[in-house]
């Protein structure tokens, strides 16, 4: 594998995992909209500046999301209390648990509409299993779906 076949190959993984977590009757959010609200679901509080420097993301293109996200409902704001000029973002209980719901969801459902053979699912799902351990990701629900 080189290296353009590994970007691709992380592209691809990101899209389906978008399927995965996207609230398909939510609207159409950007890859930037949802990488912003996966930063604040991880960091409620946070700044456009504290998204900015976890995301990699020029703060114009941080600004332009969060307004749009806040425009929909979707992130609430408010001032610092430490520093007035500083705005606090937070998603909206309803759309935090949403968020906690599709993020717990397995990704087989979507791993299955992506490849054709039960047979390839399952060995798709164990050889990403197993690559995520080997890279030290932690899962985020223990086997059986319990939390």
């Amino acid at each position: 594998m080189d290296g353009v076949q590994l970007l691709r190959l992380g592209k691809r993984l990101t899209d389906l995992g978008r399927d995965v977590v996207a609230d398909p009757s939510g609207g159409t959010l950007t890859p930037g909209e949802l990488a912003v609200i996966g930063d604040v679901f991880k960091h409620p509080g946070a700044s456009v500046q504290d998204i900015r420097a976890r995301t990699g993301f020029a703060q114009s293109h941080v600004s332009t999301s969060v307004q749009r996200l806040r425009d929909r409902g979707i992130l609430l704001a408010a001032p610092d209390p430490a520093d007035g000029r500083r705005t606090l973002l937070t998603l909206t209980d309803q759309v935090r648990r949403v968020v906690h719901e599709r993020a717990a969801m397995p990704a087989e459902q979507v791993l299955s509409g992506a490849l054709s053979d039960p047979g390839q699912t399952a060995r798709a799902v164990a050889l990403i299993e197993e690559l995520a351990r080997l890279l030290g990701i932690p899962p985020t629900r223990a086997p059986g779906g319990a939390e």
